[in-house]
């Protein structure tokens, strides 16, 4: 087999297995699915908002779902995880089950968009997309879109960090589809700058006096700081001044020694003269 069909067959599995848990799993408000082959297997994890009914009573369901994944799909050993979906407005997969049910139920196509887009961008997303498309007020078949926030079409941040999901349900009219394209509040877009305000402080600065934030420190132990440091200095000046002066004094009494030596000895050496005379 060569490496192109590989991936086909590949990606084709993943869309079965995907297809047979959305159904399977409508109930526990299904969110998707992850594949990734380990050396003693293949780890399957499952998203969910109800992992309690996925599990089943005594782990039932779920050993139920390894044997029909083991059987009909071919996966080697399945070991089979359930992650909880913490915010179900940002799975693609939830909001589409949602906007579905809501179709089923006969509410209007509009109301069901509008409901699910309000939610979704009220709970924090970036941006949304709904596409509802079908037999939807006449016999010819067209599509609505909703839209809201940023939504970019192509780039590294559509690629990575989008998620989609299409959900397809029955009515009388015929089959209507629902796309949903989300845009997670955690995507990074490479053309937003951040900007730092507060530059780090200089080497110069931190040796002249200490710092003190704003932020961390309350006013009254910022003022105390304040006078805490105006009194060292204070005293460090004084002490300065001090022993400047004690030097100068020093200086002055020993030139006063040297200059009464020199004259005691000058009177010595005129008294020898007169002597010798």
């Amino acid at each position: 087999m060569s490496i192109v069909k590989r991936f086909i067959t590949e990606a084709i599995k993943r869309t079965e297995i995907d297809e047979f848990l959305q159904k399977k799993l409508e109930r526990a408000g299904y969110g998707g699915v992850n594949l990734s082959k380990t050396p003693l297997g293949t780890h399957v994890v499952v998203y969910a908002m109800r992992p309690g009914l996925v599990i089943g009573r005594g782990g039932e369901t779920i050993r139920e779902l390894a044997t029909v994944l083991e059987e009909n799909f071919k996966i080697s050993n399945p070991q089979i995880s359930v992650s909880e979906i913490e915010v179900p407005e940002f799975n693609a997969y939830v909001v589409g089950c949602r906007v579905a049910s809501a179709l089923q139920r006969g509410v209007h196509f509009r109301r069901a968009g509008f409901w699910a887009l309000n939610q979704v961008m009220d709970a924090g997303a970036l941006g949304i997309e709904i596409v509802i498309s079908g037999k939807l007020r006449t016999e010819r078949a067209r599509f609505e879109k909703f839209r809201a926030g940023t939504f970019p079409r192509c780039g590294e941040p559509a690629l990575r960090y989008m998620k989609k999901a299409e959900i397809h349900v029955q009515l009388k009219p015929g089959m209507i589809g629902v796309r949903v394209k989300l845009m997670p509040p955690d995507a990074v877009f490479p053309d937003k700058i951040q900007i730092i305000s507060e530059l780090p402080p200089s080497e110069e600065t931190i040796e002249e006096a200490p710092q003190v934030k704003a932020a961390e420190v309350p006013l009254e132990k910022a003022e105390v700081k304040v006078e805490e440091i105006a009194e060292e200095k204070i005293e460090e000046t004084a002490e300065e001044i001090i022993e400047e002066k004690t030097a100068e004094t020093a200086k002055e009494k020993t030139e006063e020694k040297a200059a009464e030596k020199t004259e005691e000895k000058t009177e010595e050496t005129g008294k020898t003269e007169e002597a010798t005379k």
